[in-house]
């Protein structure tokens, strides 16, 4: 989340971009690991299926789904930041264990209850220092990263600084 952040704040890439220069460094990270411990397992599911043609389909059909996981979960992070889209996910989990409760009645245990308590008073106070910031004049909206010195020239005032200057 952080190199994405990186990324589409410090480097102004959109999702799209973002997608496509982060999707080879993780297949070339996932690749060796897949086929290591599912390879076999796909082999056989390919040759048992009786049809190439929706074996193709179901994984083509996943790897579009992928894509578009990727480019939502980039472009909520370029409209927000990546600890926001973080807490939305332990928002979104704590909900979905409230909700089953709720509606299924499924048992949880006293642990379960405090850490989902826990973790909706954290993101309504995270949601309320957010909206302190974005009223205070002068903050921007979303931090932005700094900038990448393009080259030397750029260093060499903060090299040559005097420490005098500092104090």
């Amino acid at each position: 989340m952080i190199l994405a952040e990186s990324l589409l704040h410090g480097y102004k890439f959109d999702g799209i971009n973002t997608v496509y220069y982060m999707a080879p460094f993780a297949t070339m990270i996932l690749g060796i690991p897949a086929m290591l411990l599912e390879g076999s397992g796909v082999v056989e599911w390919i040759r048992t299926c009786p049809s190439l043609f929706s074996s193709l389909v179901i994984i083509l059909g996943s790897g579009v789904l992928a894509f578009c996981l990727n480019f939502s979960i980039f472009y909520v992070i370029h409209s927000t930041t990546a600890v926001t889209f973080n807490v939305a996910g332990n928002l979104k989990v704590a909900g979905a264990v409230t909700c089953s409760w709720l509606i299924f009645r499924n048992p949880i245990s006293a642990m379960n209850a405090v850490g989902c308590a826990v973790t909706l008073i954290g993101c309504t106070f995270y949601g309320y220092i957010r909206h302190i910031l974005s009223q205070t004049p002068g903050t921007p909206r979303t931090p932005r990263m700094p900038r990448t010195p393009r080259g030397m020239t750029e260093l060499i005032p903060l090299v040559n600084e005097e420490l005098d200057d500092k104090v």
